[in-house]
């Protein structure tokens, strides 16, 4: 079956009629009569058969549809990619990254790379983990920065930089004198809990599961950045990543590194399809010493 082929039947299954098929691929019905019975002629078997006025799928036609859609769904997607490629240009960065990044860091290292580079163009969007990926393998977005990111094929990961979990608590809250505490220390103070969703908080899930403390939980949150806002409050303690701790109104909130440690990786991440041009290699660079100075 040609590619025309493939999208008339497509769209005559999935509508049921050839008036409907025609208006989804804006021609016209005698139109999309034509190429079915070309097809048909081709395969030598028909796909529909009339019932009562309706087009009906043909037991053949049925098992064809399966095989279709992929090639269907395939096509789409080469389309999103081309149309995104035409978008991209030399001059221009396109990012996305995780909420985390998203308040304080990620605008940091553009603006001071747009202080010496003010002929770049910026594309910013705020993603979660696995959306990210997707933009990539669309051609959306050129790099994505994120934590802990998981091996995806098509995909390749650079680690910028390395960082830890650190326990937060109110300015006037003292945990000890030293810069760590354990997870023990904690236990008898209302704990901001924080969602396990994503590669951080999976991280996090299983470090605390694994220590057997019992926490006193007053708050659960699916957003770190509220988990802070809470905790500059007054509100309780939480276990956040560097990044959060440190960004915006740091000086609201105390900080203690765990013991033991809880290392976690920020990453940026490419499509293999398309490698970061040399622009954005030097942003890369930049980032990077961002990112160095935030952990």
């Amino acid at each position: 079956m040609r590619l025309r082929q493939i999208e008339v039947f497509h769209a005559i299954y999935t509508s049921g009629t050839m008036t409907n098929a025609a208006r989804l691929l804006n021609v016209s019905q005698p139109s999309v009569s034509k190429v079915l019975a070309h097809a048909e002629q081709q395969l030598g078997y028909p796909l529909f058969e009339r019932v009562r006025g309706k087009l009906v799928p043909t037991p053949e036609a049925d098992r064809l549809f399966g095989l279709v859609s992929n090639v269907y769904d395939h096509v789409e997607q080469l389309r999103h990619v081309a149309d995104n490629l035409r978008a991209s240009d030399h001059g221009k960065v396109r990012v996305a990254a995780t909420p985390a990044f998203g308040v304080d860091l990620l605008p940091a290292a553009i603006a001071s790379y747009l202080a010496d580079h003010g002929d770049t163009v910026f594309e910013v969007e705020t993603l979660h983990h696995d959306e990210i990926g997707a933009a990539l393998l669309e051609s959306r977005i050129d790099i994505g920065l994120a934590f802990d990111s998981v091996t995806v094929p098509g995909l390749t990961s650079e680690t910028l930089a390395k960082g830890e979990f650190v326990v937060i608590a109110p300015p006037d809250l003292e945990l000890g004198a030293d810069d760590r505490v354990t997870l023990d220390a904690l236990a008898d103070q209302p704990f901001i809990g924080l969602s396990a969703r994503g590669p951080l908080g999976r991280l996090l899930s299983a470090y605390l599961d694994n220590s057997g403390v019992e926490f006193r939980q007053v708050v659960y949150t699916e957003t770190y950045h509220v988990a802070k806002a809470l905790v500059a409050r007054g509100s309780g303690i939480s276990i956040v990543d560097t990044i959060t701790a440190n960004s915006g109104h740091s000086a609201d909130v105390r900080r203690w590194k765990l013991e033991p440690p809880l290392p976690y990786s920020i990453d940026v991440i490419s499509a293999d399809s398309m490698p970061p041009s040399l622009l954005c290699r030097r942003f890369i660079a930049h980032l990077a010493d961002i990112v160095a100075d935030y952990v």
